[in-house]
């Protein structure tokens, strides 16, 4: 399940959700506006239909690397104050390992390749968010 939206998620319900008799382990990773360096907010933004194509092709991709029983993402758009969620990856398994590691696969993939753009507002100014070597670094232990 994908879904980008402006609203808030409810962390546990989308847990509950992904329970069932096959589950020995659901992983999760939740992230959340920081406040720090006077940031006042941040403002996603995102290419309808392309943005949830491309989290689905990477979704099939965690699944053809791991056995999983299930995968939510949920990702916020829109203006974000700090200590707003920003997104969620939730993924289950029979396994923890599984778990761990398709999630943290997926959130790899979301924090560098997924469609979305971000804004930060400090002090005044507007700026945008560029890419992080770090990220890219992080990510290439998929490859």
């Amino acid at each position: 399940m994908i879904r980008i939206q402006t609203q808030d998620f409810d962390v546990n319900a989308e847990i509950e959700a992904l329970r069932n008799s096959g589950v020995g382990a659901v992983a999760t990773f939740t992230g959340i506006v920081r406040g720090d360096d006077d940031l006042t907010a941040l403002t996603l933004e995102h290419y309808p239909g392309m943005t949830e194509r491309e989290i689905a092709r990477h979704v099939a991709e965690a699944q053809s690397r791991w056995t999983l029983s299930g995968v939510i993402i949920v990702h916020r758009i829109g203006r974000l104050a700090p200590g707003d969620n920003i997104v969620l990856v939730a993924v289950a398994s029979a396994h923890r390992k599984a778990a761990f590691e398709a999630c943290e696969f997926l959130m790899d993939y979301l924090k560098t390749r997924a469609p979305f753009w971000k804004r930060e507002e400090r002090a005044g100014r507007v700026e945008w968010v560029e890419a992080k070597s770090s990220d890219d670094e992080a990510a290439k232990k998929w490859r």
